[in-house]
């Protein structure tokens, strides 16, 4: 396809290095139609002001959670833990309306815009009404929690792939939810239809593909529905699995296997698949793992808040396992923070230092982390290409020189400085599918935001 605009970069991060002059040809799509470098700027190519790097796909997003942040970081008695979190999280997950899931979507979404996010998963499983368990009236439209969210993507601008999740039961051997569960309520067949409905929509940035809430939220048979109806569709399967000690022993003790074990030997893993956290992995299941072709989710920002404990990332990546990045609770919202905190846990762990480094290969950690992470995106989000290729969705990030972080660096130690030096997002624009986004959302999402949260949270006060 002939290209429909040009844009000229002085330097570019392109096939894992920088690059001089690169030509970035947008067709009539929004995509990438050719890439050269070593090429001037042409007649009529819009000159960009500063070096160019892929934007990042954000795996894994519970959008609603926006709405609790800041909200859980006390502790009045007793021990604070992952499930007390949990427990407290859905009192927000129990009220939340489609009108205000909407407002606090769209304010997430342009501060993920902001932090270099410009594709987002959303493990999507706030599927009905929140009076539904005691006989309240259903929603005009069973997905209308999910069209909320498509919506609140179309106000900011970000790509979204849609992951409606089977979600059963409450724990293993449980007959069904709790109580406090039943908004999340959805067999294979529910899950499979939703992401039908979402795909044959024609949403403009809008994919879907399926998901299970995890291996004590979704059955056996839960599983191997939901991979008969998928049959051989190519698309992304999310899982949250191994995040604690707790879900793998009782794991253990309910099937004789650990999480990602029972996976790899009953899941029919293969490079569709996304197992989010794979934070308690023992060697055995990283080779398994590996040997399926599945990839990994790693959010250090909420594995940290949370207490989950640090993956074994020199195994992950030894192994050759595709990883990327989520803010799924989103106490972070931008991928600079993730990439840190994922090498910086385990500088603090293994008291190392650039222990993602591969000397002789890529010693530079940033480079390697943000390397996998443009890959593992596309694979996560069910795209065939991501970052400064052909064929990919035209998105990138246009990094700010005069940021304080950036003056005066030689050029092979910008990413470096991004990663590991930078306040927030040294970028200068935002691009998506060939257009600069606007750098400040609306001030009427901010407004609707506040709105939401005063309602929201109006009976807490």
């Amino acid at each position: 396809m002939a290209a429909l605009k040009q844009l000229h970069a002085p330097l570019a991060w392109v096939e894992g290095r920088w690059q001089r002059d690169v030509l970035l040809s947008v067709d009539a799509s929004g995509h990438w139609c050719d890439i050269a470098a070593d090429t001037p700027a042409p007649p009529g190519a819009e000159v960009l002001a500063g070096p160019v790097i892929p934007s990042l796909v954000n795996a894994h997003s519970h959008a609603f959670q926006r709405a609790f942040v800041g909200l859980a970081e006390r502790r009045e008695a007793g021990q604070d833990d992952f499930w007390s979190w949990r427990d407290r999280m859905y009192a927000l997950a129990l009220r939340i309306s489609p009108q205000q899931l909407r407002a606090v979507a769209s304010q997430l979404y342009a501060e993920l815009l902001r932090g270099g996010y410009t594709q987002v998963c959303e493990f999507h499983y706030l599927h009905h009404p929140a009076d539904a368990v005691h006989g309240g009236q259903a929603f005009d439209d069973e997905l209308d929690m999910a069209w909320a969210l498509a919506e609140a993507a179309e106000d900011s601008g970000i790509g979204l792939t849609l992951l409606p999740v089977v979600y059963t039961r409450s724990g293993f051997g449980a007959a069904g939810l709790r109580p406090d569960q039943h908004r999340f309520k959805a067999d294979a067949d529910w899950a499979w239809r939703a992401c039908q409905r979402v795909m044959a929509a024609g949403l403009p940035r809008v994919s879907a593909g399926v998901a299970l809430h995890s291996l004590r939220g979704a059955s056996p048979q839960d599983i191997s529905r939901l991979l008969q109806q998928v049959g051989g569709a190519d698309l992304p399967i999310h899982i949250h699995v191994a995040e604690q000690t707790a879900e793998v022993a009782d794991c253990q003790q309910a099937t004789g296997l650990r999480p990602l074990q029972w996976l790899a030997r009953h899941g029919q893993l293969d490079p569709r698949w996304q197992l989010v956290h794979a934070t308690h992995a023992e060697a055995g299941e990283i080779e398994a793992v590996a040997r399926s072709g599945a990839g990994i989710v790693i959010c250090p920002g909420t594995e940290a808040n949370l207490g989950d404990g640090l993956t074994d990332l020199p195994g992950w990546l030894a192994a050759g396992v595709p990883l990327t990045v989520g803010t799924d609770s989103q106490v972070t919202r931008g991928w600079v923070e993730e990439l840190r905190w994922l090498e910086y846990g385990q500088r603090l762990g293994l008291r190392q230092r650039n222990v993602a480094a591969a000397p002789g290969v890529q010693p530079s950690s940033a480079a390697r982390l943000f390397d996998a992470a443009v890959s593992g995106g596309a694979r996560a989000a069910g795209f065939a290409a991501w970052g400064l290729k052909r064929g990919a969705r035209a998105d990138c990030l246009v990094l700010n020189r005069e940021a304080d972080v950036l003056r005066g660096l030689p050029d092979e130690a910008l990413l470096d400085a991004v990663v590991f030096g930078s306040n927030g997002s040294p970028w200068q624009s935002v691009w998506v599918a060939g257009r600069a986004r606007p750098w400040r959302s609306p001030q009427r999402v901010g407004d609707a935001f506040e709105a939401a949260m005063r309602e929201l949270w109006r009976s807490d006060r």
